[in-house]
């Protein structure tokens, strides 16, 4: 193994966790470009972060009804029925994780999710109980790429920047942990993310294609 890294830290969303708030609104929506105006203009990515970043979702969704009453049950089911946005796991990419945690490797997590929805990740994906931890923004009231959620993880697990890959979709939040001296992955499919940690010596390449190819 290579020892300069013995550390992986995931992000979940999309990269462990399909994630698509469109799951649900095609439900909802019998017009596909009327339902992207509405998650473009109403229940939009910026108004998702703010739960991410702590805000309750009953403020989130009031603040929303009274803007635009006449999408308040629409608005209104991005929390009630919020479980319908989640598309399942990536099974790719567990199975990734499965081979880094037969081998040993520490395994953290660092996510952007809202701490009243979390939970329901919790229940619904064993996986998640083979970090030894998971940061959450929402409990943190921090969000990504702000430079402190990825402080407060590194102190609370004493992990030593230099010998931590961090895994994210985001290339802003990727940018955010090599400036802290991490190494970084931005993640896009499953094959990139097993080419970088056959690489760094985490996985074994012929080992890797027998067991999960």
């Amino acid at each position: 193994m290579n020892a300069s890294v013995d550390t992986v830290i995931f992000d979940l969303g999309n990269v462990l966790i399909a994630w698509d708030p469109r799951r649900l609104y095609r439900q909802l929506f019998d017009d596909e470009a009327q339902m992207e105006w509405f998650l473009r203009e109403v229940c939009n990515s910026a108004w998702n972060e703010q739960q991410d970043a702590g805000r309750p979702w009953t403020e989130a969704t009031a603040l929303l009804r009274s803007e635009f009453p006449q999408h308040a049950d629409l608005i209104d089911a991005y929390h009630d029925r919020w479980e319908e946005t989640l598309v399942g796991a990536m099974d790719e990419s567990v199975a990734i994780l499965a081979a880094l945690k037969q081998r040993g490797i520490r395994l953290l997590a660092l996510t952007n999710w809202s701490q009243e929805t979390f939970p329901i990740a919790r229940q619904r994906f064993d996986f998640l109980t083979w970090f030894e931890g998971i940061v959450v923004s929402g409990e943190e009231r921090l969000i990504k790429p702000d430079q402190r959620i990825y402080q407060r993880l590194l102190e609370r697990y004493a992990v030593d920047p230099a010998r931590a890959l961090y895994i994210d979709d985001s290339a802003r939040n990727v940018a955010a942990a090599e400036a802290l001296g991490m190494h970084g992955l931005w993640f896009r499919d499953a094959g990139g993310l097993r080419q970088r940690l056959v690489e760094l010596g985490l996985l074994d390449s012929a080992a890797s294609e027998r067991r999960h190819g």
